[in-house]
């Protein structure tokens, strides 16, 4: 059988596939997303190992504790680690594992979520990088979180004094936004997005919108098939969420006005799905 990639120097779809055109165009497009991160097991250690950190499957067992709760409607829970030592740490974190959500709020906080989705590892740290607290947060997302990243925030976003060239779909989007600012504190949550991808725009119009915004300090990373970025600004309840494909291409960028962008939260099933599957691992601890 003849080789199709050696009649044409191309495979048989995709870019190269297909003839020139008379005027020198050739058939291209974005590439795709090539790779996922999913969830993995937890590598835990052996029942038998267990035995040498007790704490740590006390610890276990206190966040399953927390995380039923949650499920029954008690609201978000805390746990606290940081009395314990190196080994039963280590052990909690080999439990939970990592996810696909981390968080970052300045230099003093870093949040990872686990494997198990709601469950969130939270260490702070003061101003010369000592661990000051170090707990499991259970819940959509890590307690007083959003609360404090809106820390001195402005009441709405400040259109710059100076006019400059190569603007123009920003002043109207800081209008927009202004005006849902305060729908969204008195009605206490329907969102509203502002989808850059879809208007038109200049750079110029971007950074206008990013000085008008301000800049926040919480980030948060969603890893699935490539990125999801969002931070605050410095503006109360907008957030500036960007998705970018394998490649690291952008591919949506918008402004949200809301408590905290959906993709961000652990959903309710996703809460009882992990207090069910953490129950199933501790159970070869008992």
């Amino acid at each position: 059988m003849t080789d199709p990639m050696a009649l044409g120097g191309g495979g048989l779809v995709g870019p190269g596939s297909q003839p020139a055109d008379f005027d020198g165009g050739r058939l291209d497009y974005m590439v795709m997303p090539d790779g996922m991160a999913v969830f993995s097991a937890a590598n835990v250690p052996e029942a038998d190992a267990a035995q040498a950190v007790p704490h740590g499957v006390a610890a276990g067992e206190a966040i399953l504790a927390a995380l039923s709760r949650v499920v029954d409607g008690a609201g978000p829970q805390q746990v606290d680690l940081t009395h314990l030592d190196g080994a039963n740490l280590a052990f909690v974190d080999q439990l939970l594992g990592e996810g696909e959500v981390s968080v970052v709020f300045g230099t003093d906080v870093q949040v990872q979520e686990s494997v198990l989705a709601g469950v969130w590892r939270v260490r702070e740290s003061d101003g010369s990088g000592r661990r000051r607290r170090d707990y499991v947060d259970c819940g959509p997302f890590p307690t007083g979180l959003v609360e404090r990243a809106f820390d001195g925030a402005r009441d709405q976003a400040i259109l710059p004094e100076t006019a400059r060239p190569n603007i123009f779909n920003a002043p109207p989007l800081v209008a927009e936004i202004n005006e849902h600012i305060p729908r969204l504190g008195a009605a206490g949550g329907p969102g509203h997005v502002i989808n850059l991808s879809l208007l038109p725009h200049t750079e110029e119009d971007l950074a206008f919108l990013d000085e008008a915004l301000g800049r926040g300090g919480l980030v948060i990373l969603s890893r699935g098939y490539g990125n999801c970025r969002i931070r605050s600004t410095g503006t109360r309840g907008c957030w500036w969420t960007q998705y970018f494909n394998s490649q690291d291409t952008l591919i949506l960028n918008s402004i949200e006005i809301c408590a905290l962008p959906q993709v961000a939260l652990a959903a309710a099933e996703d809460l009882a799905d992990s207090a069910e599957r953490l129950g199933e691992i501790l159970e070869i601890y008992r």
